[in-house]
């Protein structure tokens, strides 16, 4: 089985920020917003009619973008309130359709279990749906510091770090705190980092977020989520009490209580966020090449450890790792998690039973080694991706990079 590489090189990343909106570019945007759900669902719509038409018929109908283009081209013609409208955000809302549709089918396709697929393309309402607008290089220009998108729209952008080039398309969205934020795609290029010829192996875990090769760079379970839960718990009792009937209109005490859980919610992804980006720059800044497990958590969800597993925010961390690997061109190795509990380290003898989690210590029947569970995992995420320094004959080879103690 070979090992997925993931080297630096020229790619785009995403820079984000906060807007700062007249009443009136308000107003356009969520009029412009307003269209672009309306084709979002005329395209759900087409799409569940083809799905029905096809059943049980010989000749297969499709509908790709070729077809939607073709309905909108239409819908613009017929509709004056459509056509008033700028013509980018509606055409790339017919590209995010396809893109979700074409992966709900391929997830059907490959007979992925269900809760592995993606889902097809719903209908958007307008009290569940925030508002998200994209604009290519056509629909938007930068001008005086501000910016300018398609329908005579103007923003006032909080500009609180510069863009390294010239972006190529911007992501207007709406969080559900009601603030407003610009998301430009840039070209970049690697920013390389002095060498130290070190290497590192990172095992995820739910105790420690993360166990690596050297104890000075594990991440322990920072708990943020645990110690916001009181707060949050206070918050949702509020909203408990004052939820409005059905039908009936939310009441101001009932908003408030909505918008100061939303507001915790977002102060706690962000605190999560922070900490595995300050981490994974630490664990790049110090090692040339990352053996990292290819742990998917989604399977944890429906275990015990739920909500600790997503309290320490594993996929985040991967991600930011990963990222931050790529930009400044370290070699990150991502290691299929199979056995990584069973085997030595020192000599990979696997273990002829599954350890439970219970037992925190490993012992090789083989050669006798002792070790930290965790510990010895991540040294077999070392040896699996092709890192392991001292070779089989216990010899180290030319050129290899050296591991730092555990």
């Amino acid at each position: 089985m070979t090992t997925p590489s993931i080297s630096g090189g020229a790619g785009h990343a995403r820079y984000t920020y906060r807007l700062r909106l007249s009443s009136t570019a308000r107003t356009g945007l969520e009029t412009e917003w307003a269209r672009c759900r309306w084709v979002w669902n005329e395209c759900v719509a087409m799409s569940r009619k083809v799905h029905a038409a096809n059943q049980g018929a010989v000749e297969k109908t499709t509908c790709g973008p070729a077809q939607l283009d073709k309905m909108l081209t239409e819908a613009r013609n017929a509709m004056s309130w459509l056509r008033e409208g700028a013509s980018v955000p509606q055409q790339q809302t017919i590209r995010d359709f396809a893109k979700s549709r074409a992966k709900a089918l391929k997830d059907i396709k490959a007979k992925l279990p269900l809760r592995q697929r993606a889902g097809m393309p719903r209908i958007k309402r307008k009290p569940d749906a925030l508002p998200t607008l994209n604009y290519t290089t056509r629909g938007f220009r930068l001008k005086d510091g501000r910016l300018h998108v398609a329908g005579g729209i103007v923003l006032t952008v909080v500009w609180s770090r510069d863009l390294p080039a010239a972006p190529s398309s911007v992501r207007i969205y709406q969080d559900s705190l009601g603030h407003w934020y610009a998301s430009f795609v840039v070209a970049t290029e690697v920013q390389p980092l002095p060498r130290t010829s070190a290497v590192l192996g990172v095992d995820w875990g739910v105790t420690e977020t993360a166990t690596t090769t050297s104890d000075v760079h594990d991440l322990p379970h920072a708990e943020h989520g645990k110690n916001a839960a009181q707060r949050l718990a206070r918050y949702q009792r509020m909203m408990a009490r004052r939820r409005p009937a059905k039908g009936q209109p939310a009441s101001r005490g009932y908003r408030k209580a909505q918008a100061q859980t939303a507001k915790l919610h977002k102060k706690v992804a962000r605190q999560r966020q922070d900490t595995a980006r300050k981490w994974a720059k630490r664990a790049v800044r110090n090692h040339d090449a990352i053996a990292v497990e290819d742990f998917h958590p989604k399977f944890l969800a429906k275990t015990t450890m739920a909500r600790k597993a997503a309290d320490a925010a594993i996929s985040a961390t991967k991600t930011a790792l990963i990222e931050m690997g790529r930009k400044h061109g370290r070699d990150v190795r991502l290691v299929h998690p199979a056995h990584t509990t069973m085997d030595c380290a020192h000599c990979m003898t696997r273990a002829k039973h599954a350890l439970p989690l219970s037992e925190r210590t490993y012992t090789c029947t083989a050669c006798e080694a002792v070790s930290p569970r965790d510990k010895n995992s991540a040294r077999v995420m070392l040896v699996r991706a092709g890192l392991n320094p001292a070779g089989v004959e216990g010899v180290r080879p030319p050129g290899a990079l050296l591991p730092e103690a555990a």
